[in-house]
């Protein structure tokens, strides 16, 4: 099989810059400046308030945007400049964790290096809370490890978060990934409620986090919001098998850890339809959910 790092050092579906690749070619070959980068082009849809910016309904709907090509184009719209080139927050494009994470993802992968947006939980943003969020793994070649990096954390929201340790180099207990999560409650005595978002939170948001970031690993990042086999189950917890249970259970330990168990992890997903992206997916865009068309093959 293919060996992780190469694997993770060229693009997915979502990280393919396509026509825009020369507009990647420019830019710095180090992470801090990358993550400066990426800060730059992209306003968090929850904190556009705090950067003077009020969104109407159309600039919010620029987090629908899955591929990077496409985020791409539209940071281009919006301003013609070189992309290294910080943009005023009203001109940078609308999105969240997930696509700050996406984004840094699609840099990395463009200078061969090995990286892979992780979904999960910030155990940053509340006390006693996991809120739902993305960060960057990267492999550091010098330190022989993979980092964890939170591309969203600029110096306004470290500040207005407290955050007391480097973006750069999240500690593993400040993110959980999602099969993290899921042994967590599953194993653990962690309150399955404290994992979530707004009014969302529960096993079954784990759950779909789990299979999310499962995606993620195969180089399929899709939105917060996206659903397909064992993130949507009709009937909810009650309604999964004990044998879709131990799936969930045995994903969970392959991808929970610091480094997760690419060949297994890999395999499972080829031929396992209740991890693998179909070409439609179900997506709550709004209220109720739409089919999606991803146009994988």
């Amino acid at each position: 099989m293919t060996h992780p790092f190469d694997f993770y050092a060229a693009p997915g579906p979502m990280t393919t810059p396509g026509a825009l690749a020369p507009f990647l070619s420019d830019l710095p070959h180090n992470v801090p400046a990358l993550v400066h980068v990426v800060q730059g082009l992209l306003i968090h849809v929850f904190w556009a308030g705090r950067y003077g910016v009020e969104l109407d309904d159309a600039r919010r709907g620029e987090v629908q945007l899955r591929a990077v090509d496409r985020q791409l184009q539209r940071i281009l719209e919006l301003d013609p400049r070189p992309l290294a080139e910080t943009r005023d927050p009203a001109c940078r494009l609308v999105g969240n964790c997930r696509d700050f994470s996406v984004m840094l993802t699609t840099m990395l992968r463009a200078q061969g290096v090995p990286a892979r947006a992780r979904c999960g939980f910030g155990a940053y943003f509340e006390p006693n809370h996991y809120e739902d969020h993305w960060v960057v793994e990267y492999w550091h070649a010098a330190e022989n490890r993979w980092v964890l990096v939170d591309a969203q954390l600029d110096e306004l929201q470290q500040r207005v978060l407290g955050i007391d340790f480097d973006p750069l180099d999240v500690p593993r207990d400040q993110f959980i990934t999602g099969g993290r999560a899921w042994r967590m409650a599953r194993a653990e005595g962690a309150d399955p409620a404290a994992f979530g978002i707004h009014d969302m939170s529960g096993l079954w948001f784990i759950r779909g986090n789990l299979v999310r970031d499962v995606a993620a690993l195969n180089k399929v990042e899709l939105l917060p919001w996206d659903i397909w086999g064992l993130a949507y189950v009709e009937g909810g917890d009650e309604a999964l098998s004990d044998e879709d249970m131990a799936a969930l259970d045995d994903m969970a330990a392959l991808s929970g850890g610091d480094v997760a168990e690419f060949d297994r992890l890999r395999a499972l997903y080829e031929v396992d339809s209740r991890w693998r992206v179909p070409r439609t997916i179900l997506s709550f865009t709004g209220p109720e959910p739409v089919s999606i068309d991803l146009g994988l093959s």
